[in-house]
């Protein structure tokens, strides 16, 4: 595993200042929104690469970097390492996205007899407060009612009945 430690946060820094500008170095490339930095691996005699988004302080991907053949530098990057790295960047926030999105809002259809009801359950996740918003919406997508619940509700079949049943009231 790389120590990221290793490289200083005014290294970062500077490549998220530098977002606008191409660079083309042989350990830091920055273009199409991506900063590419090798880094030195501390765990072994190996290298790393960081690939850091425009304006972000932390690396989105940090994996490991091929050695020259020297076996004692690391490989340069070029245009088709860099290309690679940036689509394999995309990728793993894209997914992390993708993830985080699906842990955060959750929808349950049900049927109260008369009709089906679309409920949702979207949690906000405060670092102080955090809670959840229960709402509901009917075939049209009108909504019929949303209410403030704790963070920790659990959105399932029979919550979201009994939500229903129990003419949309607060769940305890």
């Amino acid at each position: 595993m790389t120590d990221y430690s290793a490289a200083s946060p005014e290294e970062f820094d500077d490549a998220a200042d530098g977002a606008d500008q191409k660079i083309q170095e042989p350990r830091l490339w920055c273009d199409d929104g991506w900063t590419a930095r090798i880094i030195k691996n501390d765990d072994d005699d190996g290298w790393a690469v960081a690939m850091i988004k425009d304006g972000e302080r932390e690396p989105a991907l940090i994996g490991p970097w091929t050695m020259g053949r020297d076996k004692k530098n690391p490989k340069p990057l070029d245009p088709t390492a860099f290309i690679t790295l940036v689509k394999t960047a995309t990728e793993f926030v894209r997914r992390h996205e993708q993830q985080l999105y699906a842990m955060l809002h959750k929808t349950i259809t049900v049927n109260d007899g008369a009709a089906t009801i679309s409920v949702t359950l979207d949690i906000i996740p405060d670092d102080d407060f955090p809670y959840a918003v229960l709402t509901a919406h009917d075939e049209d997508r009108e909504q019929l009612a949303q209410v403030k619940v704790a963070a920790t509700f659990k959105l399932s079949q029979s919550s979201a009945s009994a939500w229903v049943a129990n003419g949309y009231r607060k769940p305890h």
